[in-house]
């Protein structure tokens, strides 16, 4: 009986141990699970991509991710820093340059350049970025930097400025190297980053064109992202492959004011399901102006001044952001307004502020002035109100 019994026991302490794990494992994915909604983005695993970020441009607002801040290679995808680094650096693109014979050569897809012919970095730029010339990355480099190790130190120090922390780039083309990685969060960044560049949009939303050398000889480019032809709105941007990175592509969308940036990495059906992820983001997400939330007094009472009260108001400015339906219950406002203002006034002047909250997060802020200028009572005048008052 004893022996059964402490069978029993053992079996009970076992079964208790098995319901400690399972509800510590549970709760620690809700906790991650709660954590990741606070701003709206969620960890996503209907992509087969290693790491994917999907994030809206104008605010980096992250919709979707998995594994975004995981280093990896990015193959070609490297050259959305090669170009918005050039495009930053150049002073002339138009300025045609002899090619460098370090240029000519380079492994991994080409524009096939020949030693000695006389380009400019804008044609070059059409060549990087559409058919993913890696000799196109180099000539570049040599020209804008000198030589590609003072190139690639740009690349660096513009990542940086950026703020992709998590990203080093060893070469200006993407072939493989062990300190050449970044993360999709970072990629995702830097190509919203770049979209700020209207050459570098123009470049990376081109289908197809011709560039000319100084022999007149042409190259016809047709670009490689499929998703150009594909996609209603689709403006950009780059793939990628080696073998170590797999399968990569940035891609870009715009719909009604609102551009996604979409980033996969070693993703075997990187078209297809690029496609499905930006697709999702504008059945959720809409803009909002925030701003159009606004309720407080237009003015404010003035001491001392001709006028009892004075009119007061922001700049004007709107601030959009990406929000689902459901989010809008979640956007609160603070507002610091002055009471009243001593006279004189000049209009323009700083009386308080407004602070816009997307669930409890400081997401935009703005300065309240006064519209209008205010003049002083006379002397008389006040002396007036004083006798009145007493």
């Amino acid at each position: 009986m004893v022996k059964k019994m402490s069978k029993r026991v053992r079996s009970l302490i076992c079964i208790l141990f098995v319901l400690i794990f399972v509800f510590a494992a549970l709760s620690a994915g809700l906790r991650i699970m709660l954590s990741n909604s606070s701003n709206g983005a969620f960890a996503d695993e209907t992509t087969s991509a290693k790491a994917m970020c999907v994030m809206e441009s104008s605010t980096n607002r992250v919709l979707y991710f998995k594994n975004h801040d995981q280093k990896l290679p990015m193959a070609s995808t490297t050259k959305i820093m090669t170009a918005i680094t050039a495009i930053e650096n150049c002073s002339d693109l138009d300025k045609e340059f002899e090619i460098s014979p370090k240029a000519v050569g380079i492994p991994g897809t080409s524009i096939y350049l020949r030693k000695g012919e006389v380009m400019s970095t804008r044609d070059l730029l059409y060549g990087l970025m559409l058919v993913s010339g890696n000799d196109a990355s180099v000539a570049i480099a040599e020209h804008v930097g000198g030589n590609t190790k003072n190139f690639v130190k740009l690349m660096n120090d513009t990542a940086r400025k950026i703020g992709a922390k998590n990203s080093h780039f060893d070469n200006t083309h993407g072939l493989d190297s062990k300190t050449h990685y970044t993360t999709a969060y970072d990629l995702a960044l830097i190509t919203s980053y770049a979209f700020n560049n209207p050459t570098f949009k123009e470049i990376v939303s081109t289908k197809s064109t011709t560039i000319t050398n100084s022999d007149n000889k042409v190259r016809y480019l047709k670009n490689k992202n499929k998703l150009l032809n594909l996609l209603d709105g689709c403006n950009g941007v780059k793939t990628g492959f080696t073998n170590n990175a797999g399968r990569c592509l940035v891609s870009s969308c715009e719909r009604e004011g609102m551009n996604i940036v979409c980033v996969v990495l070693n993703c075997r059906p990187m078209f297809e399901e690029s496609a499905k992820l930006i697709d999702r983001a504008f059945n959720e997400y809409k803009m909002f102006d925030l701003t159009k939330g606004y309720s407080f007094d237009d003015k404010i009472l003035v001491n001392d001044g001709k006028k009892e009260y004075i009119s007061i108001g922001t700049s004007g400015q709107s601030y959009f952001y990406p929000l689902k339906d459901e989010e809008l219950a979640k956007v609160t406002y603070n507002y610091s307004v002055m009471q009243s203002i001593d006279a004189p006034v000049t209009k323009g002047s700083e009386v308080g502020e407004i602070k816009i909250f997307v669930d409890k997060n400081l997401q935009f802020s703005q300065k309240i002035y006064t519209m209008e200028d205010v003049r002083r009572k006379s002397i008389w005048a006040r002396v007036k109100t004083l006798i009145e008052q007493w």
